[in-house]
């Protein structure tokens, strides 16, 4: 007898071996009906696999969270399927779940078109209603590497022969389409409803660019037509935000081919850099760190003493110079452990907190390079904390409420928390991973933090606390840091004299709020969609004068405002008031002052805010308290 526990705390009995499915119409034919796959032991399985003992099942329908990889999964398999329907000759490669959706990758003779994109959804919509069956057969790896090789696809025959042999490998049928995969996959092809093709791209086999370039097909799939149409109004909504577009049109920043992967800042884009770095010196000022400066190029020793050389050096841009070897940082922490171990440190001296913006280079492929988002150049808001073990859970609760403060005074409210813990690529005893992982949980705990836990996902040296926020149209950019390290200061020598006179290897706290500026400065210009709250603003305000007659007065507003700290400007341009109005606007300037002969004749001025808000004639007294209260506020 199988005794088959569900999810409600009630059990099914069976005298044999019986399906996912078969389980599903023995509760009712409405779940049957609506079941996508299976959940046993918490693994996902196919409704067709069979059960042959005691285990918790829970029936997944679209109503689950996991519904919707399996969904896109099976929409990945629906794309190639109608891409050997419509191009017999093409290739498939591989076909993963990604964030939102899906990709494919194929090898063809040409490259695809927007056109082919449209035939090739319209196929899929015509093999979706075709509601086919999707079944699985388990082969012997040889016998699985002839099939498709049988068939004309080496890609799939090279992937299979990478599996150990004696392994066995799953294949995934629907109408005249098979491919390689471990599953699960929906029970017919009519249960994909809502997808839609996104875009094409290019990609190297194997993310190798000795090899061939594939054709990337994305695609996005969905349990309910309201949450794909929702996605598409957000993806609208990016790219109206999308900060290359908006750095160019507001002057502040620009790439270009000859430097790859690095910005060259425009006077405002570099002030608005500017007002990033002196809020947080002044988070460092308030909250006992000391600001440090390490060189940004150090011998190799340094870096094998560190564990870089070993797990990192691929992403390291090296030279040479009087036969030795040298790196550009990629981070700062062997420089501050330099500083620590420079002098004699006592007990007395823990926590020493070390701060830095510290200019980092990470030698990123070509092709994941994304404007500011992902650079080969930037400068970390970069920390490091040398405590004892008694005091680490104290630092990270502090730094906690820190990061909180900081990310609301730049307007993200919403934070999500994560624990990553150890790789299988690291240095250090498991025992303290143990230690260091437990302190992140518990810091996390104490300060009232929901997380989730991000298995083998932890630096090589370390566990970490990531800091994800959300942003104004509702995506997720992971900042923040906080990682514990007990192998970096062993490895490069750090100790201090202990209450006993006995030299210690101080905990080496690494943490970072904003992470890399250049990308947190895009994130705000995204979240804001170029429209910076005032005290970030490059220009706060700008004074417009409507004829020749006001401009010394404008001049005069200017001046006045310069001597009380704000950045602002005259355009005394011989143009209509309201095109200049417009253009400054265009320009999502905070506050518009307009001065004519009424306003010179009253020592006062016409205000307008962001949006095109008239806030009447004030005094130069009121308008300064006005801007002081909304930079005061962060508002």
């Amino acid at each position: 007898m199988i005794s088959i526990r569900l999810p409600d705390g009630s059990q099914r009995q069976f005298d044999a071996p019986v399906t996912v499915a078969q389980v599903a119409s023995s509760i009712g034919p409405g779940l049957a009906k609506s079941a996508l796959a299976g959940k046993i032991d918490g693994r996902l399985v196919d409704t067709s696999h069979l059960i042959a003992s005691d285990v918790d099942l829970a029936i997944i329908t679209d109503k689950d969270v996991d519904a919707l990889d399996v969904i896109r999964h099976s929409t990945a398999h629906l794309l190639a399927y109608a891409v050997k329907e419509l191009f017999p000759d093409a290739q498939v490669t591989i076909g993963p779940v990604i964030e939102n959706g899906f990709f494919y990758d194929f090898s063809y003779k040409r490259p695809f078109t927007p056109d082919d994109l449209a035939a090739i959804e319209k196929k899929m919509v015509e093999l979706a209603k075709r509601d086919e069956p999707v079944t699985r057969k388990v082969l012997p790896r040889d016998e699985a590497v002839a099939y498709f090789k049988s068939v004309g696809e080496s890609y799939k025959a090279e992937i299979i022969e990478s599996i150990p042999q004696d392994q066995d490998v799953s294949l995934y049928t629907e109408g005249g389409f098979t491919d390689l995969c471990r599953g699960p996959h929906v029970p017919t092809t009519g249960k994909l409803k809502v997808f839609k093709l996104m875009k094409l791209a290019g990609a190297y086999w194997r993310g190798d660019s000795k090899n061939e370039m594939l054709q990337r097909i994305y695609g996005t799939a969905w349990v309910k037509k309201e949450e794909q149409d929702a996605y598409l109004r957000m993806l609208d909504e990016a790219e109206k935000r999308d900060h290359r577009k908006l750095g160019r049109a507001l002057d502040l920043f620009h790439f270009q081919d000859e430097a790859p992967g690095l910005i060259f800042w425009h006077p405002k884009g570099w002030t608005v850099w500017q007002q990033v770095e002196q809020y947080m010196r002044k988070v460092y000022q308030d909250n006992g760190y000391q600001e440090v400066k390490a060189p940004q190029i150090l011998d190799r020793s340094l870096w094998e003493k560190s564990g870089h050389w070993e797990n990192y050096k691929e992403n390291m841009f090296t030279t040479e110079s009087e036969n030795r070897s040298y790196a550009l940082k990629p981070m700062n922490c062997p420089g501050h452990v330099q500083i620590f171990r420079s002098d004699l440190r006592s007990y007395r001296d823990l926590p020493l907190r070390y701060g830095e913006f510290g200019q980092c280079h990470r030698n990123e492929p070509s092709g994941s390079l994304h404007g500011m988002m992902r650079v080969r150049g930037f400068t970390q808001d970069d920390g490091h904390i040398f405590c004892t073990e008694d005091q680490i859970l104290n630092e990270c609760v502090a730094y906690t409420a820190l990061l909180q403060k900081v990310y609301a005074d730049f307007g993200f409210k919403e934070i999500i928390y994560k624990v990553a813990t150890r790789p299988e690529k690291r240095v250090g005893a498991d025992e303290l991973w143990d230690k260091a992982e437990n302190a992140l949980i518990e810091s996390l705990t104490r300060s009232g933090c929901q997380y989730e836990i991000s298995p083998g996902e932890g630096a090589f040296y370390g566990p970490k606390i990531e800091y994800t926020l959300k942003d104004a149209i509702g995506r997720a950019w992971q900042c923040g840091t906080m990682q514990v390290d007990f192998s970096m200061p062993v490895r490069l020598g750090a100790e201090y004299v202990a209450e006993d006179n006995a030299r210690r290897i101080p905990v080496m706290l690494h943490r970072a709020i904003l992470g890399s500026l250049e990308r947190f400065i895009g994130m705000l210009i995204e979240n804001h969609a170029g429209a910076l709250p005032l005290w970030l603003a490059p220009e706060q305000v700008i004074v417009l004068n409507i004829s020749d007659a006001q401009a010394e007065y404008a001049q005069t507003v200017v001046q006045g405002l310069k001597k009380q700290g704000f950045r602002v400007r005259a355009d005394l341009r011989n143009e209509k008031i309201t095109y200049k109005i417009r253009e400054h606007s265009v320009q999502k300037v905070p506050y518009i002052v307009v001065v004519g002969d009424k306003e010179r004749d009253g020592n006062m001025v016409a205000v307008r805010a962001r949006g095109n808000i008239d806030q009447g004639v004030m005094s130069m007294h009121e308008l300064v308290n006005r801007l002081n209260d909304a930079i005061d506020s962060k508002s």
